[in-house]
């Protein structure tokens, strides 16, 4: 049987390639500078400065939806103040954690242990009390004067696993610390997260907060010719093609990953086509691959109380052609709960997961008024028609309902 692949590689070094520097198009890319976010930086670096005199800044939460430069902007003045630091002999150190990641954030004993870690403390990972694996990290941090800064990012992610209290005991360890002292920086994709945390906790915090706003278009085009200039070969893009990138992310919450995700994938499909431009063509291409990836990616990485209400919303939305309720969800989740075996759980966090949904762009949820009768949420679904029935086999299979 003949190598169906003879040849084949061979030829794809021989081909010119699109790209000079992929790397330039993804997230884990820091660029130089940050533009539009100028405003935003000085705000933070303001905070920040006392900290180089080992004064203890203020709490700092930042929001904003996904794509608006918060992480790239921390990442960038953590870059500067660490210079600054190693250059003059300064006892402060940044831990940058994403809360996101299941085996670092997903328990407060797991976190905690993280933390102790860094300070090349040995903890295992299980089998103490977490007030001992406390006591561990407070050992390795206070035996000297230093100033230690803890970056949680997606800090909505590890309040929604462990509740608030962790929080509350990350800020109350101050009070025990002789020497070190611990400040917090947040950051959350939900501009609503410390509507629902405990006022014994927001007092505890006494955070300074910070909202980053959606890039626009115009921006996107700005942000996008800048890394294309670096990425790509010259004169490999052609006329409308940022344009109608950039249009695509601003219709997506001012998006700059999302804007920087659909050129990169676009230049690769135009690179296994064989073509020698990137054209509008590989832009709606692309949209849809990536559409369709990020929708399966997000889905199958939420806990299962998100999937199965996730999985409720349309299968009220399939008898439904209007707007639907929170109240028409919950009933049918409910049922779907003691279908799989999963404790229902109430009204109010059923409601903040529809919230969480929205925020993702999975849903669209709109408060309308019925006057004396009060405010109701009408959701919809966001998704394009071609997904759902691909999402609601995906959550079947799952969840095995």
């Amino acid at each position: 049987m003949p190598n169906k692949l003879s040849g084949f590689f061979e030829k794809y070094l021989k081909k010119e390639p699109l790209f000079i520097d992929k790397k330039i198009l993804q997230a884990s890319y820091t660029p130089e500078t940050i533009p539009h976010r100028e405003k935003q930086i000085e705000h933070v670096a303001n905070i920040l400065a006392p900290s180089l005199k080992l004064e203890k800044p203020s709490n700092l939460f930042i929001y904003g939806k996904a794509g608006t430069g918060k992480t790239l902007t921390i990442k960038s003045i953590i870059n500067n103040v660490d210079e600054i630091v190693k250059e003059k002999g300064i006892d402060l150190k940044f831990f940058y954690l994403n809360c996101k990641l299941k085996r670092v954030a997903d328990t407060e004993y797991r976190l905690i242990a993280q933390l102790a870690r860094m300070f090349g403390k040995e903890v295992p990972a299980t089998g103490l009390p977490t007030d001992e694996v406390y006591k561990i990290f407070i050992e390795a941090i206070d035996d000297k004067k230093q100033l230690l800064i803890l970056v949680l990012d997606e800090i909505d992610q590890l309040v929604n696993k462990m509740g608030d209290g962790i929080l509350y005991n990350l800020t109350r360890l101050n009070p025990e610390l002789q020497n070190a002292e611990i400040s917090l920086i947040g950051i959350s994709n939900n501009l609503f997260f410390m509507n629902n945390i405990d006022a014994r906790v927001k007092s505890s915090l006494s955070e300074e907060e910070l909202v980053f706003p959606p890039y626009n278009a115009l921006q996107l085009q700005d942000i996008l010719r800048k890394r294309s200039k670096l990425s790509f070969r010259k004169n490999v893009i052609k006329k409308g093609v940022i344009e109608k990138c950039a249009a695509y992310a601003a219709r997506e919450h001012g998006d700059a990953r999302r804007a920087l995700d659909l050129l990169r994938v676009a230049g690769e499909l135009a690179e296994r086509k064989g073509d020698k431009s990137i054209g509008i063509e590989h832009i709606d291409e692309a949209e849809e691959k990536i559409e369709n990836d990020m929708v399966l990616e997000i889905i199958n990485t939420q806990p299962k109380q998100f999937q199965l209400t996730l999985y409720s919303i349309i299968s009220v939305c399939a008898l439904n052609n209007k707007g639907i309720s929170t109240g028409d969800v919950f009933g049918v989740y409910r049922d779907n709960c003691l279908k799989v075996g999963l404790k229902p759980l109430t009204h109010r966090r059923v409601s903040d997961i529809i919230n969480e949904l929205d925020m993702m762009g999975i849903i669209t949820g709109r408060v309308i008024s019925k006057g004396r009768y009060g405010r109701s949420k009408e959701i919809t679904l966001a998704l394009p028609s071609a997904n759902v029935l691909k999402v609601e086999e995906v959550l079947k299979d799952t969840l095995s309902l």
